[in-house]
């Protein structure tokens, strides 16, 4: 008779996409096997094995074992009822944490098992095909579509006040430390002052040095003051453990240390040892919204799972120090800032969560040179790295990413009217007069709020623009720029924290959140309120100062 030895050298039992094939097709192997009569060691040895298929803990794995060893040595004593209420009872023993589809296969075959043992053939035939009917039905209807996923919370970090930086104290700082004349100095205060923000945006602490700071270690240390404290704070606002998280994702464009600023969280939080983790660069500002793609596509695959997605940018060791008026833009525009965000496809992660994901879509025009080589890193003729733009081929070729992104995505949520009045207007252009514009679509019949990249008051208002948006729909990336200037990939999230603390977002109401960034590429993300958000204008990066906005004397 087999033994319980077999199963000693089994430290876990592998996770196997094929497993309900597998049981279907062991299940008529067993029956095969009753019906010529078949040793009843041969019978317990071929279903040990298919307990290797389950996701169980060792110690739980050897008891129920060991409850079937027992059972089927006394098979041949227990009656029809006895060996039915074994099988029930075995069910009711199966560990919570298996997945549904686990569950529900397992409760075939111990229910099925019992006609392994009866004389007649037809009996057993009729288990079989009962078995694969049902099989068949769940396959087809519980398993056709992905599950759900939600944003459960998210948090975003607002800068302390001493990391705070005027125009005046901005621009003496750089004249002395990069010896700049007037002419550039005067170009840096033009930037400023038409880059839509004001005087309340913050750099980090090295950059505050005369001269700056930009070692790695003053990176990785500014990497922990934005990244620790958003996600310490996710988890007290979700009420998770570090130990709950399953899938964290970590974006940073311009700095990638090793070890990664992933395995930095890890290593600080103490997370589990088969955590999934994952560190992008060079992404630039729609790297947040490509995460959440990411994320969205790693919870197709891992069921029950949470996934953290950590956003930041590292200014320090990416202050250009050069006099290339091309390359000081970048020195101008960027500004500190960081965000947490928690997603779920939990079944209970739907009560509480903010929203849920509708759709997600990705598309890029990096094999277009010119669109390619209108944002780049690169060294100077000085041989210094920096960041350069070219302005009017940067909103030519966002112009265009953002057209091609739109209309993918407006195929799927568009209303049909919208449809047909683009189609024409296509047909129209092509055949009929190719001096007139395209029809832009109303994406405001089925998306009610937006989040826009803040690269920049003039990038924000040809967004805008192109889709033909109201003033207040532009509202939430124009005040994020002016308050906390362009934080990169974080400021959707600053933008939606925004949107919340004014109470705008209804529930079943849509938000678009648009993430732009160098290569170039665009992700866009559809989210619809999942509950009612209230009480959140005294609460995160807004807090004391929703209040004074919007103003629009400054934006125009």
């Amino acid at each position: 008779m087999p033994s319980l030895a077999m199963f000693q050298d089994r430290n876990c039992f592998k996770d196997d996409y094929n497993t309900e094939k597998k049981i279907v097709a062991k299940l008529k192997s067993l029956i095969d096997k009753s019906m010529l009569s078949e040793s009843e060691e041969k019978l317990c040895r071929d279903l040990f094995d298919l307990q290797q298929h389950y996701i169980l803990p060792e110690e739980k794995g050897r008891e129920i074992g060991e409850k079937m060893v027992e059972a089927f040595m006394e098979f041949e004593t227990l009656g029809d009822e006895e060996i039915g209420r074994y099988f029930f009872l075995s069910h009711k023993s199966i560990p919570q944490n298996l997945s549904t589809s686990f569950k529900i296969m397992l409760f075939i075959l111990l229910s099925l098992l019992p006609f392994l043992f009866l004389d007649q053939k037809q009996e057993a035939s009729l288990a079989l095909l009962c078995g694969i009917l049902i099989f068949v039905i769940y396959k087809a209807y519980l398993l056709s579509s992905s599950p759900s996923i939600y944003l459960v919370d998210y948090s975003c970090l607002k800068p302390p006040s001493n990391w705070r930086v005027p125009f005046s104290s901005f621009l003496e700082h750089s004249k002395i430390v990069h010896s700049l004349d007037q002419e550039s100095v005067d170009f840096m205060s033009k930037v400023l002052g038409s880059s839509g923000k004001s005087q309340n945006t913050c750099i980090p602490p090295p950059l505050h040095y005369i001269p700056p700071r930009s070692s790695h270690e003053d990176a990785i240390n500014e990497a922990q003051m934005l990244l620790f404290p958003v996600f310490q704070d996710l988890m007290s606002k979700t009420k998770i453990s570090p130990l709950d998280i399953d899938i964290i994702i970590v974006n940073c464009s311009a700095f990638c240390p090793s070890p990664s600023l992933s395995s930095i969280i890890i290593n600080r939080y103490s997370m589990r040892e088969d955590i999934k983790s994952f560190n992008i660069s060079g992404m630039g500002c729609s790297a947040s919204a490509l995460a959440v793609d990411m994320a969205h596509n790693l919870l197709k695959v891992h069921k029950n799972s949470n996934a953290v997605i950590l956003s930041t940018e590292i200014l320090s060791n990416g202050w250009y120090a050069g006099k290339d008026k091309s390359m000081m833009v970048l020195n101008c525009i960027f500004r500190s800032g960081s965000a947490a965000v928690l997603i779920s496809n939990k079944k209970s992660a739907k009560k509480n969560s903010k929203y849920r994901l509708l759709y997600t879509l990705r598309t890029q025009t990096a094999l277009d040179d010119i669109a390619y080589n209108s944002a780049l890193r690169k060294e100077d003729l000085e041989g210094i790295t920096g960041f350069t733009f070219k302005k009017v081929e940067v909103l030519h070729a966002f112009g265009e990413l953002l057209r091609s992104n739109l209309q993918v995505l407006g195929s799927s949520i568009l209303p049909v009217e919208e449809k047909i009045r683009y189609g024409f207007s296509v047909i129209r252009k092509k055949f009929l007069d190719k001096s007139t514009e395209l029809y832009v679509p109303n994406f405001r019949k089925v998306i009610q709020h937006y989040c826009l990249p803040t690269s920049g008051k003039a990038v924000v208002m040809e967004i805008g623009k192109k889709m033909k948006l109201k003033e207040e729909e532009v509202e939430a990336a124009l005040v994020t720029l002016h308050r906390f200037g362009n934080q990169s990939s974080s400021s959707l999230w600053y933008e939606l924290a925004y949107m919340e603390g004014k109470e705008r977002v209804k529930q079943g109401e849509r938000v678009l959140q648009l993430g732009i960034g160098t290569g170039p590429k665009c992700t866009s993300l559809v989210w619809e309120c999942n509950r009612p958000i209230t009480g959140e204008s005294d609460k995160g990066p807004w807090a004391g100062i929703i209040n004074s906005y919007p103003v629009y004397s400054r934006f125009t």
